[in-house]
């Protein structure tokens, strides 16, 4: 992953918790890493130790850790540093998630050697729809969950997220169904 994603969970840390506790999450890490470059491509496994060190020194869910930094993703790093991609999405949460099959497609004008999740929208209706996640890496449909939370805080727009199919159990990608 690139590491504006590992510099983002450590600002959400460090934002809410402190510097102090960013260096217990960074050495109980094992990352031997002392900044993170936005640009540069880190192996994913840097990622999963952060989260996993967030986890265990927070006591929390590894799924609570992956939900808080999706919301984070979207209300904090993607809405102030990228708000123009923010904004191509569209005006209201129905219509950014209906473009955002197309959305990694502008993200990588920015990051060009992004591995992007795809994903498919079908059974769109007035208030609610089936957003289909698609993604090589395994283990992110809570951070996905938290995008999708951070985007109703975004658009002002409550929303019902129901997992209605996952890898866990078999399946060969993840639906939510999001109402809203």
């Amino acid at each position: 992953m690139y590491g504006i994603v590992n510099k983002s969970i450590e600002d959400l840390v460090v934002a809410n918790f402190g510097r102090e506790k960013w260096e217990i999450i960074h050495e109980k890490s094992g990352i031997d890493i002392d900044f993170f470059l936005s640009n540069e491509i880190y192996d994913d496994e840097v990622t999963y130790k952060i989260a996993g060190a967030v986890a265990q020194e927070m006591q929390m869910t590894l799924s609570a850790v992956l939900i808080a930094f999706g919301e984070w993703w979207v209300v904090k790093t993607t809405k102030e540093k990228y708000p123009g991609l923010m904004e191509s999405g569209g005006t209201n949460l129905r219509d950014f998630l209906i473009n955002l099959p197309n959305f990694h497609n502008r993200v990588m004008l920015v990051y060009p050697k992004l591995t992007p999740p795809e994903f498919k929208v079908t059974d769109i209706t007035p208030n609610a729809l089936h957003l289909h996640y698609f993604s090589k890496r395994e283990g992110l449909q809570d951070f996905v969950r938290g995008i999708l939370q951070g985007l109703a805080i975004v658009y002002q727009t409550p929303v019902v997220l129901d997992l209605i199919q996952s890898r866990n159990a078999g399946s060969s990608h993840e639906i939510f169904k999001v109402n809203w």
